[in-house]
């Protein structure tokens, strides 16, 4: 606080960079509310909600880090790595190592939650460490570039549904901007238009894109932060591994199992991330909306208690993760209340559902948009505060 009791522009940086973990980013600046629109006598210094919310959970001691709580997570998913591969090399050419290969998409995938909080600074007090655990248990570990992930991470982040600038709503496989269908033709056409029925089987693939993406970086992207380590550490995992399989299971087998493995990893990935924004609302790219806001109204909870919460990382409590990226994921479920009752007192709405009503929303909006559905002219942001 400066001398008078208000925020400097100073601190106003540095608290933000500390909950954000962007470096680059700014202050922002005061915005009127969307939520009291009508009344254009409130409007406040919207930046000093998120410095008054951060201080709260300081306070409350959540932001501390946890690195024997991670470390715990690391030795049980090592047994559990170590039974798996015991059970691949004596269970035999039997339909059972189907399971196997199920289970193994699900062990790369809490593997892949371990290396997201390690990049988000969660796990370790310094930066380096976090980095290199990080690099090490998601290039070696999940078959995914460090260097590319927290690239597109940091900007998804920072500008979260944001359209034109987050990555995650940029229009591929799956169109999630309205407006953006307009044209498609041919196959892709018959898939956007059936877009959000095909939205899990759609997913089955996203294990291919995660690799894709590992290897196209460290062959052919610039500047790649020790792409010769990162270039080492894939080809370990995504020749490796399949190597062990085949030695174990011979051709067919082996494929049956790889492509088990690959689909149940891509449907679990991506079934844990797409929940937690997509069917919210978007923030064209130059509307001007403070980092609580912006935070809060793109971000969707899911309920479902300790067994949602082990299940998806953590990230079942996407709101405060976005709020706080560097608190350890166990402590989000504590700071929910405090953000709840925040966002309560300024008519900030807070959206929270269950598992199976968030892939409905999802579906819907993805069939709407891709039917051409959905008003592309619409300020997807003012609209959620329109009187019904």
């Amino acid at each position: 606080m400066g001398p008078t009791g208000e925020t400097s522009a100073s601190e106003t940086d540095t608290i933000e960079r500390e909950a954000t973990g962007i470096t680059s980013a700014g202050r922002r600046r005061p915005v009127r509310n969307q939520a009291t629109n009508s009344d254009p006598d409130r409007i406040t210094d919207q930046p000093n909600d998120f410095i008054e919310l951060s201080r709260k959970v300081k306070d409350a001691g959540l932001m501390d880090r946890k690195a024997g709580s991670y470390v715990l997570r690391l030795v049980i998913l090592s047994v559990a790595f170590a039974g798996a591969v015991t059970l691949l090399v004596t269970l035999g050419n039997t339909a059972w190592q189907l399971a196997v290969a199920a289970l193994f998409g699900i062990l790369f995938t809490q593997l892949a939650f371990l290396s997201h909080d390690s990049a988000h600074q969660q796990v370790f007090s310094t930066g380096r460490r976090n980095e290199w655990f990080s690099r090490i248990v998601g290039n070696l570990g999940v078959g995914l570039s460090y260097g590319w992930w927290v690239k597109k991470h940091n900007r998804h982040h920072a500008l979260p549904n944001t359209i034109g600038r987050d990555g995650d709503i940029a229009t591929g496989a799956l169109v999630f901007v309205p407006g953006e269908a307009e044209g498609r033709k041919g196959f892709m056409g018959w898939i956007t238009r059936r877009q959000g029925w095909l939205f899990f089987p759609l997913l089955s693939l996203f294990a291919f894109s995660l690799h894709y993406n590992a290897v196209r970086t460290v062959l052919l992207a610039p500047k790649v932060k020790h792409r010769v380590l990162e270039a080492v550490l894939v080809a370990v995992r995504l020749i490796g591994f399949p190597a062990l399989v085949f030695l174990a299971l011979g051709p067919w087998l082996g494929l049956g199992f790889l492509a088990v493995q690959l689909a149940v990893f891509g449907i679990y990935m991506g079934g844990s991330f797409a929940p937690n924004h997509k069917g919210m609302p978007l923030i064209p790219k130059d509307e001007k909306v403070d980092f609580l806001r912006r935070q809060v109204l793109t971000s969707r909870n899911i309920r479902g208690g300790l067994l949602v919460e082990w299940a998806m990382g953590g990230l079942n409590y996407q709101i405060e993760h976005h709020l706080f990226p560097r608190m350890p994921s166990m402590n989000l479920r504590k700071v929910r209340p405090i953000v709840r009752e925040f966002c309560s007192e300024r008519d900030i709405p807070y959206t929270e559902t269950g598992i199976v009503g968030a892939y409905v929303i999802v579906i819907r909006y993805l069939n709407r948009v891709g039917l051409g559905h959905a008003d592309p002219m619409e300020c997807p942001i003012t609209a959620q505060y329109r009187p019904s």
